[in-house]
């Protein structure tokens, strides 16, 4: 191939070559890795980034899809200098803004040729435990990230091929589980060694320029792949609110907002609007990165669904930018916890989809169910008084109704990534029995096209202080919306011995302490409806009865089927469904369900932006406490004085009179 201008065909075939590499690098960790986490679930990533850190290649069919425009430049800066066989990692999410979270450790290897960087292979692993203050490290309870474990900045963990022992010991002496933590990272390591042989092989094939000249070009046209797209759209802007259920153990709702702006082939996401940051591990580490990957996981996905084809790299964040306003849940500052960041990235995400949701309503789903809780259990087998830690499983809901087909039961759209693990496994790795496991009936939200089924798993233990950890635990109050006259999925929930004397309802309580013969269930919301429910064909609604998606009761209150002895009454249900057309007004774009319009009844939108124009006004050490403090005098207030931005100002009026050392900051002051 001569160093020529690529043509399409040719920019095709590099490009498959870059993706070939990643694909080894990936199989080769599925394959060897040592935690279920890593080789079933699958939480880790990969790719091949140039040499000032931009990704030009992930893998597609294995992993995590959260990366492909994460920035490794800050944190590779942080080395004084690469030798051939280096292998450098970090875990500090404030570290370069690489890391998103103690466990995911982020390693990355140069690839020389002739003594020049060409590019490194790179990726993470998510470590089951890395220390901290609870079994896995994570909870919604940590309040700074000194309680989330070990950190480690960028580092060399491996000099010209040399293993650092005094490093690693550092490491392994800090966590629960070191032999794991230690298995898995010499797998990475292979890995990243079998990425760098590839590109070595690309070169020799290709050519040293070639490649070169490869990365910025795949790039360049995923770029114009992603414009085109834009384009096509129409220009304008766009508003969602979404919400996550608590800003800590047992506290208010959080608030999560974006006004998108399209304008011609680029676009504007501006977060202003949402939370101040949070004494809680919520936040999302992004230190203002207007294109930081954790706030643009919704847009890959977006345009991959509306072009397979594109190239997946970082060329796709090119054209977009992010308002990310300091000191609130999107862009904190040090040293606020972030561990559970994944839980808000996935209201994040949904903020996304409704935004484009409105722009492009045609070709957009209903919300996918938007929780993914990662089930930990750290015991100890009662007939070894050997002490295990392992992540059990996902549990993960439906996807949101498509425009042509129902949601993915189980773990759809944007939590598809994390794989199940088998019973068989999870029963061999940690000493449970798994009593169930299974879609849940009747969690899909009702419409023409139905929203996918959650999941629901039940286990029992047979130890005392049995520790279990359930990460991302949300959607219990805020279900995931309906669209176009759809309505939204069934929340989740969590429960101790249930159906029994001892049943305690967990809500979203992310750390449980079970005794022998205890039993634990999990479920988890489904996707919304997209349609009207009373557009559905009968036949399908019969259907998802006789499959046990869906009960009788459910066909009739939801859907307006009428079913006898096993089939539709076809008269009847004509009756029904032309009543309630005829009484229903026109269909609405969004259905929130009843805990939002609860809450709406009291915080009107109104009512929280005066909140939060009077947040964002002091420090950011004041925000929460005061946010905490409104919460509070509005419940007290009479159910006919709450909802107005005048309520809200007097509440606040009212505070500093009881607090006279809160001082504000003039909003010029933050910005600089």
């Amino acid at each position: 191939m001569t160093d020529t201008a690529f043509d399409r065909g040719t920019l095709q075939i590099v490009a498959n070559h870059f993706r070939a590499a990643a694909e080894s690098m990936a199989y080769t960790l599925y394959r060897t890795a040592h935690s279920a986490f890593v080789r079933e679930t699958e939480d880790f990533t990969i790719g091949i980034v140039t040499p000032a850190g931009r990704t030009f290649c992930v893998p597609m069919d294995y992993g995590a899809t959260w990366y492909p425009g994460l920035d490794y430049g800050p944190a590779m800066a942080m080395i004084d200098g690469y030798e051939d066989g280096d292998i450098c990692f970090t875990n500090d999410p404030y570290s370069g803004f690489l890391c998103t979270h103690t466990p995911d450790i982020h390693m990355w290897k140069p690839v020389f040729h002739e003594g020049e960087i060409v590019c490194f292979t790179v990726g993470h692993i998510h470590n089951t435990d890395m220390g901290g203050a609870v079994p896995a490290s994570l909870s919604r309870a940590n309040t700074e990230v000194h309680q989330e474990g070990i950190r480690f900045p960028p580092s060399r963990l491996w000099r010209a091929g040399v293993l650092n022992e005094d490093l690693l010991r550092t490491m392994l002496i800090n966590v629960r589980k070191p032999d794991m933590n230690w298995g898995d990272l010499e797998a990475f390591a292979g890995a990243l060694s079998v990425g760098e042989r590839k590109i070595r092989d690309m070169i020799a094939r290709l050519g040293i320029a070639t490649v070169r000249r490869a990365m910025d070009a795949v790039m360049d046209h995923s770029e114009r792949q992603t414009r085109a797209l834009l384009a096509g759209m129409p220009d304008g802007t766009w508003h969602f609110t979404d919400f996550c259920d608590e800003d800590s153990v047992g506290g208010r709702p959080v608030r999560l907002n974006l006004a998108l702006t399209i304008a011609g082939d680029e676009a504007t996401l501006d977060f202003t609007g949402s939370d101040p940051q949070l004494t809680s591990s919520l936040n999302v580490p992004t230190g203002g990165n207007p294109r930081h990957t954790l706030m643009l996981v919704g847009i890959y996905y977006v345009l991959y669904s509306l072009n397979p084809d594109i190239l997946v790299n970082a060329g796709m964040t090119r054209p977009f930018t992010c308002v990310l306003p300091e000191g609130s849940v999107v862009n904190p500052v040090f040293p606020a916890a972030v561990g559970m960041r994944s839980l808000t990235c996935g209201r994040l995400r949904s903020l996304i989809f409704g935004a484009f949701a409105q722009a492009i309503p045609e070709r957009m789903p209903a919300a996918p169910a938007g929780s993914s809780s990662i089930v930990n259990v750290m015991t100890t087998d009662p007939a070894t008084g050997t002490r295990y830690i392992a992540a059990i499983d996902p549990v993960v809901g439906g996807a949101g109704g498509m425009p042509h087909r129902d949601g993915t039961d189980g773990s759809g759209a944007d939590g598809a990534y994390l794989k199940n693990t088998p019973v068989e496994i999870n029963e061999a790795e940690v000493p449970v029995e798994i009593l169930r496991y299974a879609l849940a009936p009747d969690s899909g939200g009702a419409g023409r096209w139905r929203g996918g089924l959650g999941t629901v798993l039940e286990f029992r233990v047979f130890s005392p202080d049995t520790r279990i950890t359930i990460r991302n635990r949300d959607r219990s109050h805020f279900a995931a919306w309906g669209t176009l006259g759809g309505r939204a999925g069934e929340t989740s929930g969590s429960v101790l011995n249930p159906g029994t004397a001892r049943e305690v309802a967990l809500g979203n309580q992310d750390y449980v302490i079970a005794g022998p013969g205890d039993v634990f269930r999990i479920w988890s919301p489904g996707g919304g409806g997209r349609g009207r429910p009373e557009e559905r064909e009968p036949e399908r609604v019969l259907k998802d009865v006789e499959r046990g998606f869906l009960s009788a009761q459910r066909a009739g209150r939801d859907y307006g089927v009428v079913l006898a002895g096993g089939a539709v009454d076809a008269a009847a249900t004509r009756a029904e469904r032309a009543r309630r057309l005829a009484a229903a007004p026109p269909p609405a774009m969004f259905d929130f369900g009843p805990g939002r319009r609860a809450f709406e009844a009291v915080w009107t939108p109104a009512a929280y932006e005066a909140l939060m124009a009077i947040l964002f006004r002091l420090p950011v050490d004041w925000r929460f406490f005061v946010k905490h403090a409104v919460f509070a005098a509005v419940e007290a207030l009479p159910a006919g004085q709450r909802g107005s931005a005048a309520a809200i100002e007097a509440i606040f009026a009212d505070l500093r009179r009881t607090y006279p050392q809160i001082r504000t900051v003039p909003v010029a002051a933050q910005l600089s």
